[in-house]
């Protein structure tokens, strides 16, 4: 996985723990590691969200380091961050989306090793 190091990776597991089976979905992973969207619209304007500010922080550094990394070294994220930008999203915005997809992959690499099966990569 692009971005993923040793310090990165093992922070991600220690977050996890050592029982992965008891994190039901990808969400409940994204909110353990505080990578999960919560609202922060007033209900008048646009539905914003932020970052969940709980969780484990340092499986969230992992996380922003991560995505910090993709956004300079991978295309397809460099894709993603462009197009995000033309839409008028700010760099903290599309780092907190990154985040959560980040979340989701990490989960499903988890999952996988959890079952022993081979991992489940994004195409």
């Amino acid at each position: 996985m692009e971005g993923v190091g040793t310090d990165t990776a093992a922070s991600l597991l220690i977050g996890a723990g050592d029982n992965p089976e008891r994190l039901k979905n990808e969400a409940a992973f994204a909110h353990l590691c505080g990578g999960a969207p919560i609202p922060a619209s007033s209900g008048k304007s646009s539905v914003r969200h932020r970052l969940n500010p709980h969780g484990n922080r340092d499986a969230n550094r992992a996380l922003y380091v991560i995505a910090v990394c993709r956004m300079r070294r991978d295309e397809r994220t460099r894709t993603y961050v462009a197009k995000r930008t033309a839409e008028g999203k700010t760099k903290k915005e599309i780092i907190r989306c990154l985040k959560r997809y980040i979340a989701r992959e990490v989960y499903r690499i988890l999952a996988s090793l959890s079952l022993n099966k081979p991992p489940i990569l994004a195409p």
